[in-house]
């Protein structure tokens, strides 16, 4: 699977997620191995400062093997010329992680820069979408997961009135930093968006996505459900749900639950107009199951399900 989109949840740099699906995915490019962290979501420059942080440790160990890191701070005060490079640097670089913090106030900013300085408000949103279609990684962590998907399970969650998200990952909501007690947070999202699917993602798990067009028209989505257990460090071993063994967690709109396993795949086809919503599971056995259902499906590949579409 190549996704375009990577959404995820974690307490520190566990290994399986940061190394194999987001340095090695730079470290792959023979000729653009760039990294940029945009920790625009915390409030103060001394909190972005240290989210930036938080990563750069990591990040500068791939540097013998051409590893080029880099971030952008928010600033009230940023210059024309500030903000083309920043612009520049999220069209070409090979990964752009959005990082933690207040998914709407990191959300509001991303859209400030482009209508204080190009007078378009949904500019940062639609170089997002054409590195999808380029086929260029674009990374949530926690709040910037929360800003990928089509609505903010955050800002649902405080009951705001502006929920839309970018939507790289479309339809779908989820909660970060997921941990036992919280299903009742899944639940009603799945209630309130049933054209949605709605993921309580634990520390350390996330969601690899990709997603485009058929020649019907109809919106194919393919995720693979990434579960790390790498992160073992006995002091943090509190905060790694994944190794006290919570996968990720799913509701039906109608209250049905299904738990999905490291390796795990979903298929997704949905019309522009949310009419049809076709759905299979793909366990990491290759076992294909109808998502409505939950039976045995007669396709036989993801390639048939979305040539039938």
């Amino acid at each position: 699977m190549f996704p375009t989109a990577f959404i995820y949840s974690s307490h520190n740099r566990s290994e399986e997620i940061h190394r194999w699906w987001i340095v090695e995915r730079a470290l792959r490019s023979p000729d653009n191995k760039t990294v940029l962290y945009l920790p625009m979501s915390m409030g103060s420059a001394d909190s972005q400062e240290y989210s930036w942080g938080t990563f750069r440790w990591y990040f500068d160990m791939f540097k013998k093997w051409g590893l080029e890191a880099r971030n952008f701070y928010w600033n009230d005060h940023m210059s024309q010329q500030d903000v083309e490079t920043l612009f520049q640097w999220l069209q070409e670089t090979e990964v752009v992680i959005l990082g933690g913090g207040s998914s709407t106030l990191g959300y509001q900013r991303y859209q400030a820069l482009g209508e204080r300085y190009f007078g378009d408000a949904n500019l940062f949103e639609r170089i997002l979408h054409d590195r999808q279609d380029r086929g260029l990684l674009t990374v949530g962590f926690s709040a910037g997961a929360d800003q990928l998907c089509s609505y903010m399970m955050g800002a649902v969650e405080a009951n705001q009135r502006d929920i839309a998200g970018f939507g790289l990952v479309h339809n779908v909501l989820t909660t970060l930093h997921h941990e036992w007690g919280r299903e009742s947070s899944l639940q009603y999202a799945a209630s309130r968006f049933p054209h949605c699917a709605v993921f309580g993602l634990p520390n350390d798990s996330g969601l690899a996505v990709d997603q485009g067009f058929l020649e019907s028209g109809n919106i194919w989505q393919v995720i693979e459900f990434v579960v790390d257990t790498s992160w073992d460090i006995p002091n943090e071993a509190f905060h790694i749900k994944t190794r006290q063994g919570l996968d990720i967690e799913h509701y039906y709109a109608d209250g049905r639950h299904w738990t999905f396993h490291h390796g795990d795949r979903m298929v997704r086809v949905m019309s522009p107009d949310n009419h049809y919503h076709g759905a299979w599971i793909i366990r990491s056995n290759g076992q294909i199951i109808d998502y409505w259902n939950q039976n045995n499906s007669l396709y036989p590949s993801i390639e048939a399900i979305l040539a039938s579409h």
